[in-house]
């Protein structure tokens, strides 16, 4: 036995999974780095996004800068707001100053040191005080501009060195200049860090602001030196050489910054600096400073020296309460500057996160919206192209009537859009595929209506040419032209049988049927007579088990095809050797041959194909055998499986219980005809229990002789009966009168029964046997179910004594009677309309 691939069905159409298969690029990986590859979702995402992080790069770009201007503008207003303690450090400096040059100059005429160092005592602590105070409020200001901070370090080493320098002031032992130089250079310093603060580019209030006060503190602080000198000059009686000179070049200096402070000052400003200008206390001080300028070449006077510090410390006073609204003045305004600009800040950074939160959620929406549109139309596509196509397809495959209406659901997607369109383009693509597919069903149904006439038309010339081949045979008397008709007569048998393949290939029932149960072994028998080398096939053991009736002509068919391809692809000189038992999953049949054999793939899709039978295409026409007993087994219920050999190939069929009939319900199997015990006698199974026929025996005096043989060895001769029949399988299966004593013996006994009994012929049923109506009212006929023949047993019946008849006159009755069942059979299928949608077919059932 050899059977090769069928090349159409090399896999079994897996299409019907538990979820979509989503792997619709299988040929190719995808690659994160190529563009194309990326998820619709990913693509959305860099879409969205990319513009985004460019939005908020910017945003980020701006806010930062709004985000520096505001902490430059903080950081400017803690700046000037610590100014406060700066001017408070300069006037206690300044004080301490003024004092210590009188202090000197008294020390120069021969003061008292311990009550000089007593006199400066309070003063040099409260300039203490300020600088600690100056020092607490600046360590907020330690992350300051770098500037700041070193102008502030700078400031507290000129301290210290006033500090260091304050030891050398009762002993006198340095100059004043050197000990005042100090003290000047401390609050130089001090004025330096006052004047520090800077509000940025683009703030020119703030500037003048900034320059208002320092202006005014160095009005002061020109008015001060002026004080210390005078003082110096009082308390040491007169003025020394360069006195005049230093006190012509600080009010010169004074004058003119006095000038820069009306300049950048408000009117408000230098409205309230008049009215300090022009108190009673200020313009006292006034009138002592102008004693001491000298006029008209007269020395300038030494001015009384606690009437001076009185009068110069109230004007100090007032300078000091000028400053400190000045500074006040520009402290608020720095804070509000530093609000306005966190004000807007906010407000930006505020509209940048809600213009973003807002694009953000608009592109969610709009890409959420696409993402699932997308994945409804993928969805979609992946159930017509994985379950309602293929199942639409398999439904037209399997209608056996009218094509069913197959509805086409309509798109997922319903939007307006390009999503949409292509959701529509997708259902018109389906629409497309299923009316194509209804077409092709159409036309597969017309084409197996073709196949269905042509075969039944072909069965009828093939029964003619039986018919005509019995007559013949009855006729010939010569051996050597009776074998050529017996191989006729074969030949005819297997042209039936591609016929009745055709019916299977169209998917129609086969018209041969048997109502009654028939055992195992005639089945087998009957398979055998259907091929040409049946001399081959020897069954060597078979199981007592019945087939129902429904299903014996399909199984010999099955049979048959198995029996042929063994026989065809085995060597003409070895036996097909056929076994049947009851195994524990049912009645088990092996056929084994010893032949060509089957690759190993070969015989993994052979069984493919056997367990999932293929669609009818010209592929299966070319591998027709393999075809058939897929379909066969699909429609039985059977298992049949290839498996290698020794030799060749073992076929294993398992029987299933739904095909099995129970002992008590069957009928005995009719005796063996004429032409069947001419090939089963040559072949020792005439009289073989469980081959089908259990009171079947010999005749005696019957010579056996084997028949003709494919592989004989040369020169061996072939002996031969008086007047043999050839084997066919209604010749196997057709019941007969059965004994009624049970001692064997029939009609095909030379002996003649020991009952001599007369067939008497059957009689019609009363009721025509009919499978309903037709669309036109007339009843359908159910083919052969009125042959007495076939449907019924002959009941035996006790007839005269007589003598025993003769064979040849029982042999031209029955060849009549079959003869006359073959004319049936072609009357009941010389026209095979196509039917309707909704009709009958030829066996009466429903479409």
């Amino acid at each position: 036995m050899a059977a090769g691939p069928d090349p159409a069905n090399g896999a079994v159409s897996n299409h019907r999974r538990r979820r979509f298969d989503v792997r619709v690029v299988p040929h190719r990986r995808r690659s994160p780095f190529r563009l194309r590859d990326w998820r619709m979702s990913t693509k959305l995402a860099t879409v969205l996004v990319v513009p985004s992080m460019a939005f908020l790069l910017l945003a980020g770009v701006q806010t930062s800068t709004l985000v520096g201007r505001t902490t430059a503008l903080n950081d400017f207003s803690s700046q000037v707001g610590i100014g406060r303690q700066i001017t408070a450090a300069v006037h206690h400096l300044q004080q301490e100053r003024d004092r210590s040059a009188g202090e000197l100059g008294e020390l120069r005429k021969g003061g008292d040191r311990q009550t000089a160092a007593n006199d400066l005592k309070p003063l040099q602590a409260a300039t203490d005080k300020a600088i600690v105070d100056l020092s607490r409020a600046a360590e907020p200001l330690a992350d300051a501009d770098a500037s700041w901070r070193v102008a502030f370090s700078e400031a507290l080493e000129a301290y210290d060195q006033v500090v260091d320098i304050r030891a050398a002031i009762p002993p006198a032992v340095l100059s004043s200049e050197t000990i005042l130089s100090n003290y000047h250079r401390a609050v130089g310093a001090l004025l330096d860090l006052l004047a520090e603060p800077t509000p940025g580019q683009n703030q020119p209030a703030l500037n003048d602001a900034v320059l208002r006060y320092v202006q005014l503190a160095r009005v002061k602080e020109l008015s001060s030196r002026v004080r210390g000198q005078l003082y110096a000059a009082a308390r040491a009686g007169a003025y020394g050489t360069e006195d005049r000179v230093i006190l012509a070049d600080l009010r010169g200096q004074q004058l003119t910054a006095l000038g820069a402070f009306r300049v950048a000052a408000t009117s408000a400003q230098i409205r309230r600096y008049d009215e300090t200008s022009v108190s009673p206390m200020f313009l006292v001080a006034t009138d002592l400073e102008e004693r001491s300028l000298s006029s008209g070449g007269a020395s300038p006077q030494v001015l009384p020296s606690e009437q001076w510090w009185s009068a110069s410390q109230q004007r100090q006073e007032s300078l000091r309460q000028l400053e400190a609204g000045v500074l006040d003045d520009a402290v608020r305004q720095a804070e509000e500057a530093s609000a306005d600009q966190l004000r807007a800040t906010l407000l930006v950074v505020g509209g940048v996160v809600t213009v973003l939160l807002a694009a953000l959620l608009i592109s969610l929406l709009i890409g959420r919206s696409v993402a699932r549109s997308m994945r409804l139309l993928r969805s979609q596509a992946l159930r017509i192209a994985q379950v309602e196509l293929p199942d639409a397809l398999d439904r037209l495959k399997t209608v056996t009537g009218g094509v069913p209406r197959i509805e086409v659901a309509p798109a997922v997607v319903r939007s307006l859009d390009e999503i949409g369109e292509l959701a529509e383009a997708f259902v018109a693509v389906h629409r497309s595929a299923v009316t194509v597919a209804v077409e092709q069903a159409l036309m597969r149904r017309n084409v197996n209506a073709m196949f269905v006439n042509l075969a039944r038309r072909s069965q009828v010339l093939v029964e003619r040419q039986l018919e005509l081949l019995d007559d013949l045979e009855r006729e010939e008397s010569d051996p050597d032209q009776l074998e050529n008709l017996f191989k006729l007569d074969h030949l005819a048998a297997r042209m039936r049988r591609n016929d009745e393949s055709l019916l299977v290939l169209a998917g129609t029932d086969s018209t041969r049927r048997w109502n009654r149960p028939v055992g195992l072994g005639a089945v087998l028998l009957a398979a055998a007579a259907e091929i040409e080398q049946y001399q081959r096939v020897r069954i060597e053991s078979v199981a007592d088990v019945h087939v129902v009736g429904h299903a014996v002509g399909e199984l010999v068919h099955l049979l048959a095809e198995l029996l042929e391809n063994a026989t065809a692809f085995s060597r003409p000189d070895t036996a097909v050797v056929v076994t049947a038992r009851v195994g524990a999953g049912g009645p088990l049949i092996e056929i084994v041959d010893r032949g060509l054999g089957m690759s190993p793939a070969a015989l993994v899709q052979a069984n493919e194909v056997l367990a999932s039978p293929p669609a009818a295409d010209v592929a299966a026409v070319e591998r027709m055998g393999l075809f058939v007993v897929s379909h066969l087994a699909a429609r039985l219920g059977l298992r049949v499986r290839l498996e290698g050999g020794e030799d060749g190939l073992v076929a294993r069929l398992v029987l299933p219980a739904e095909l099995l009939a129970a002992p008590g319900n069957v009928e005995l199997d009719a005796p063996p005809s004429a032409r069947m015990l001419a090939a089963s006698a040559a072949r020792g199974l005439a009289a073989q229990p469980g081959a089908g026929w259990p009171g079947a025996a010999a005749a005696p005096g019957a010579a056996v002789r084997d028949l003709p043989v494919a592989g004989r060895p040369p020169g061996v001769g072939v002996p031969r009966q008086g007047r043999p029949m050839p084997v066919r399988a209604e010749d196997v299966l057709a019941p007969a009168a059965a004994n009624g004593n049970g001692n064997g013996g029939g009609w095909y006994s030379r002996q003649g029964p020991t009952s001599p009994v007369v067939p008497a012929p059957a009689a019609p049923p009363t009721i025509p046997v009919t499978a309903g109506t037709n669309e036109r009212g007339l009843p359908v006929r159910v083919p052969m179910a009125q042959l007495s023949a076939v449907t019924r047993s002959a009941q035996p019946m006790t007839a005269p004594t007589r003598t025993d008849p003769d064979p040849e006159a029982v042999g031209g009755m029955l060849s009549r009677l079959y003869s006359g069942v073959r004319r049936a059979e072609a009357e009941d299928t010389t026209e095979i309309p196509v039917p309707p949608s909704g009709g009958h077919d030829e066996g009466g059932r429903r479409q």
